[in-house]
């Protein structure tokens, strides 16, 4: 039995868009960044498809277990590192490297007696003005660290850019130019400096300069753009992710006939409704607008009336033989996950971290050999 809704996985687009940051960073080792679930695409499924990378990104210490608990052997790197005493346990047990960006990671290291226990990224905090040390601090982090027991030297530097996805935001040249300074300035106190990162996704495509040691492509990889003036596909990526339902209803609505919840959507013509099995408790944004691009049979309907927690309704006007079990697209290869996005007045990001637990995942090759 075909799910109500179900989200198919091309995994094979993950091996292109992986060849695609080799394209342009061919002399960086890639961390690929697989957090929250592998942004809704699966942790422990995306790990393996990525498998020829130099390492892994996380964003907590649950997430690298369970990657090791899997038996991926990777390198792999906690962003948030970790914030008391058995969190650092945790990461020496499973062998996981941590990102160090706070005083209070500090003083837990002053505490610890073991020796080269752990390797690090000690980040610089350029202007994002979340996790980091200032510039003006880093010197003196930096000397503190190589004074910590615990701590496997040398040290690995990284930063995070705020604003790569707009291209004509000067923040990001900025921001590469204060950590290389910064960083210069150590290498003058003959500091032995290890290797550096700065590049994410939008980094690799659009700030050649952000490509060092290290990039950390994260939404690249699912085939989705960081830039909200195109998509992937324009950037020559593949999707790995679309999303499915069916018709389950289809009705014939006269001019002046109101649709959904408070009546928001009042029909100008007689037209005929489709109702589609997804809403909001699937993880299509409630708040995507009337007129959102829906495919029914491979062609564009508009969403009408409001999202609800478990249907939509779309205009079947021009779809008059459309019948309950036709196939429906929210989002994949043929309807942009970044064009459903600015319909929702929301990034790409949330609707693919955001499919909830009762839609079924299917990889492509999967569904292949069923059918």
């Amino acid at each position: 039995m075909i799910p109500a809704a179900y989200a198919v996985l091309n995994i094979d687009a993950a091996k292109h868009n992986l060849a695609q940051v080799r394209k342009h960073a061919p002399h960086a080792k890639i961390m690929a960044v697989i957090k929250a679930n592998g942004y809704g695409h699966g942790l422990l499924r995306i790990a393996q498809a990525l498998k020829p990378v130099d390492a892994f990104a996380v964003a907590r210490v649950d997430e690298g277990i369970r990657l090791r608990q899997a038996g991926i052997k990777t390198p792999i790197t906690v962003l948030e590192g970790f914030s008391c005493n058995e969190e650092l346990d945790e990461l020496i047990r499973y062998q996981l490297d941590a990102v160090v960006h706070s005083s209070c990671q500090l003083e837990i290291f002053a505490q610890r007696p073991e020796k080269n226990q752990l390797s690090i990224w000690l980040k610089m905090d350029t202007g994002m003005n979340r996790l980091g040390f200032k510039p003006a601090e880093f010197n003196t982090v930096y000397a503190q660290l190589q004074d910590c027991a615990i701590v496997k030297q040398p040290i690995n530097l990284m930063t995070h850019l705020a604003n790569a996805d707009i291209k004509t935001d000067d923040s990001s040249s900025d921001q590469i130019s204060l950590f290389k300074d910064t960083i210069n300035k150590l290498q003058l106190n003959t500091v032995s400096i290890n290797e550096l990162s700065i590049a994410n996704s939008a980094g690799i495509l659009a700030w050649p300069s952000a490509i060092t040691d290290w990039v950390r492509p994260g939404v690249m990889l699912y085939g989705i753009s960081p830039f909200a003036d195109s998509t992937g596909s324009q950037l020559n990526l593949k999707p790995i992710m679309s999303l499915h339902s069916r018709l389950i209803a289809v009705k014939q609505l006269n001019k002046g006939d109101k649709v959904g919840y408070a009546g928001t959507w009042i029909c100008p013509e007689d037209t005929n409704l489709g109702v589609v099995a997804i809403g909001y408790g699937d993880g299509y944004p409630r708040y995507a607008k009337a007129g959102t691009p829906v495919l029914v049979n491979g062609q564009r309907v508009p969403l009408i009336g409001r999202v609800s927690m478990d249907m939509i309704t779309v205009d079947l006007g021009s779809q008059p033989n459309a019948k309950a079990g036709d196939p429906v697209t929210l989002w994949g290869e043929d309807l942009a996950v970044e064009e459903i996005a600015q319909c929702a007045e929301t990034i790409p990001y949330t609707l693919v971290c955001g499919i909830t637990q009762r839609v079924q995942i299917v990889e492509k090759s999967a569904l292949l050999t069923s059918n």
